[in-house]
């Protein structure tokens, strides 16, 4: 059996057809832009919330992150959101972090940092990044509001049973290569419908040798692939990062959780219904180009021409993304200025990830560019506190960042926050669509290095050599 195998049949409460299952779901996590959808329409049925324990919310996707917040917002009734979940968030007894509760954060950031996500759990948020979670072995996937209202109530989910897709990663990553640029080059690699269908496991050398934190960015990502969740088995390093958290079990339950977590690998014989291979020996930082995830180059590379592509459709689609981002078939990356630069959102907001920009910040002394905006945005209460105490706080404000409250803010537009039409923003966020960053913004896709290099050169770069 695979990994993915393994947890669904720990999960299924009855087979309903030959590819549809009743599955139990272990947490429920909602955030304040469909949390209170589903939790108002199981009020106004008169239902009640099964297993309120498992139940969570927090504030994150429309609270505003400038220091001083409140639960006025930029955006336009962005108020009427947070209000209504507060509300219905105390009317059902579910543990709400709210805006000023020293937990809050990402929902994605929140739920590993306290040990609500755990390996071998089923975890569901109405937000398609939930996938994140997989970086502990968690199955974990996002869904609707109308879905989350029915675990609320019922603890169970009818799920169509994907198929199994395992990537492994050959060959040893380079020094400046993150975990951002492997999804970014497997995206590349694959396409972004490459995972259409699939649960995928990420395996390989190069896997096991990832920090946790850096498994949760690279799982993140594979809802960038169309797939179903993204998978990474748990082993002694995701033992050691879930002991002591806030919601982790303890004594008798935690000796008993470590050795049904140590079960959680695909067997040796396993069969998967695909499989690739990719080699990351030689493999470069990666930046966007275009307007969606796979338009990705080396950060030396040249944007593609129409030419170059596969097929007809490919060549159109590209010459509309090369239109609306402002860049020309055969340039470089580099040959275009920088107006802002942000760090943060699920993807790329641990401490670890501010700790790598810190570093280079303080190694180089570099500072961000003139006429560059430069933001940097924790995931969450706890990497605030952790980044302050370590002074990583005043390393980004004397290199010229702004320093903001947890949230997802310029992730995309719904926070109320944009940077203008025509603005060219290195982003360690996930998804670089035509408008995602606000109407008209540019929005090049790259790790958290990549982004302050540019940041501080004033144009795209990924060059991080001394």
């Amino acid at each position: 059996m695979t990994l993915f195998d393994k947890l669904w049949e720990e999960h299924e409460v009855e087979a309903l057809s030959e590819r549809q299952s009743l599955l139990y779901v272990d947490r429920i996590f909602l955030h304040e832009r469909t949390g209170s959808v589903a939790l108002n329409s199981l009020l106004e049925h008169g239902r009640s919330v099964r297993q309120r324990q498992h139940a969570f919310c927090t504030m994150d996707h429309i609270v505003d992150t400038r220091p001083g917040r409140s639960d006025d917002t930029l955006m336009p009734s962005g108020r009427d959101f947070i209000v209504a979940t507060r509300s219905a968030a105390h009317e059902t007894g579910i543990q709400l972090f709210d805006i000023q509760d020293p937990n809050q954060g990402i929902v994605h950031v929140i739920s590993p940092e306290l040990g609500i996500a755990l390996p071998g759990l089923s975890v569901i948020c109405p937000d398609s990044h939930t996938c994140t979670l997989g970086g502990l072995g968690v199955l974990a996937w996002g869904v609707g509001s109308t879905e989350a209202e029915h675990a609320l109530a019922t603890s169970t989910l009818r799920v169509t049973r994907p198929k199994t897709m395992r990537v492994q990663f050959v060959g040893r990553m380079a020094k400046h290569v993150t975990a951002k640029d492997l999804i970014l080059y497997t995206i590349r690699s694959l396409s972004a419908s490459g995972g259409a269908g699939y649960a995928i496991e990420f395996a390989g050398p190069a896997i096991k040798a990832l920090p946790i934190e850096s498994r949760l960015t690279l799982c993140n990502m594979a809802t960038e692939l169309s797939a179903f969740t993204g998978l990474i088995a748990p082993d002694e390093q995701v033992i050691d990062y879930c002991e002591g958290r806030p919601f982790a079990p303890q004594g008798a339950a935690w000796e008993a959780a470590c050795r049904h977590w140590q079960t959680l690998q695909s067997d040796t014989d396993a069969r998967f219904d695909c499989e690739h291979q990719i080699d990351i020996e030689s493999l470069k930082p990666q930046l966007t180009w275009g307007t969606s995830p796979q338009h990705c180059i080396d950060w030396d590379g040249e944007i593609p021409r129409a030419g170059e592509a596969p097929d007809e459709a490919t060549a159109v689609s590209w010459q509309q993304a090369q239109a609306y981002m402002g860049v020309a078939a055969g340039h470089r990356l580099s040959d275009y200025r920088l107006d802002a630069a942000f760090i943060g959102s699920c993807t790329n907001s641990r401490l670890s990830d501010l700790r790598e920009v810190a570093d280079y910040l303080t190694q180089t002394g570099h500072r961000v560019a003139q006429g560059v905006k430069a933001l940097c945005v924790p995931g969450s209460g706890g990497v605030k506190r952790a980044a302050e105490a370590e002074g990583i706080d005043a390393v980004f404000r004397q290199a010229g960042f702004e320093w903001r409250e947890p949230g997802c803010s310029m992730c995309f537009f719904a926070g109320g926050e944009s940077l203008g039409e025509g603005v060219r923003v290195a982003s360690t966020t996930n998804r670089n669509f035509e408008g995602r960053q606000g109407l008209g913004v540019r929005t090049h896709l790259g790790s958290p290095l990549s982004v302050v290099a540019s940041a501080c050169a004033g144009h795209l770069l990924a060059d991080l050599s001394p």
